[in-house]
């Protein structure tokens, strides 16, 4: 895998095997903050009046949507329980390698490299008010007793990976959603509409991040 500068200066990873970059190309930052921390987390806090949240990403990659989350949290003081699948985890060097801690506080980026390895194996606390869980394994095996407040649903676009966009695939990781929680994804397509609606959520055409007109938020009833 190599290193690809995004259009807002940001890195992202192209991922030869699969042929697609692990976040927009026309900037990694853009994409993480609109379509998973402003369209996800802080959406959910503003529709509810919250100061926490439990948040379940598929997809954890390169840990870009973590961060932007912790460091809002950390400004905000809103307490984040964060858990994140991903069937292939990334090298420590490689994720220290990204660069985003030009993107964040000193404090989140310091502590989110520390405690990465440890992530991978159990729940770890960086600070008093976040906590962060790795599940190193593919999404279909992912099991957890918690319910989660909202998902970020990050896999690789479908023309590259169906297999992650399936009714079997988001039925098994919508189990692990609260009532009242919110869905998001940067993709919209006729086929997961469909597909969420089965499931019984309320979906939304939310404006899509930079490069995207659109993508799809959706609401668990």
């Amino acid at each position: 895998m190599e290193f690809v500068t995004t259009g807002d200066g940001s890195k992202t990873l192209y991922h030869a095997a699969v042929g697609e970059h692990y976040h927009s190309t026309h900037g990694a930052l853009q994409e993480s903050k609109h379509v998973f921390l402003q369209s996800g987390m802080v959406y959910f806090l503003n529709l509810y009046g919250r100061q926490d949240c439990s948040i379940l990403e598929v997809g954890f990659g390169t840990g870009l949507n973590f961060l932007m989350t912790a460091d809002y949290a950390a400004e905000h003081h809103v307490t984040v329980d964060y858990c994140g699948i991903e069937a292939f985890p990334l090298p420590q060097e490689t994720v220290a390698a990204t660069g985003y801690g030009d993107f964040v506080g000193d404090d989140v980026w310091e502590r989110f490299c520390a405690a990465y390895p440890q992530a991978l194996e159990e729940q770890v606390a960086l600070g008093s008010e976040l906590t962060l869980t790795i599940a190193p394994q593919k999404v279909l095996d992912f099991v957890s007793e918690k319910q989660f407040d909202v998902i970020y649903f990050d896999a690789f676009a479908a023309v590259h990976q169906p297999e992650m966009w399936n009714d079997e695939t988001l039925a098994h990781v919508c189990q692990f959603l609260k009532p009242g929680g919110v869905f998001v994804t940067y993709a919209i397509t006729g086929n997961l509409k469909r597909s969420m609606k089965a499931l019984g959520f309320k979906i939304e055409k939310a404006p899509g991040a930079p490069g995207k007109r659109e993508m799809l938020r959706a609401v668990k009833v």
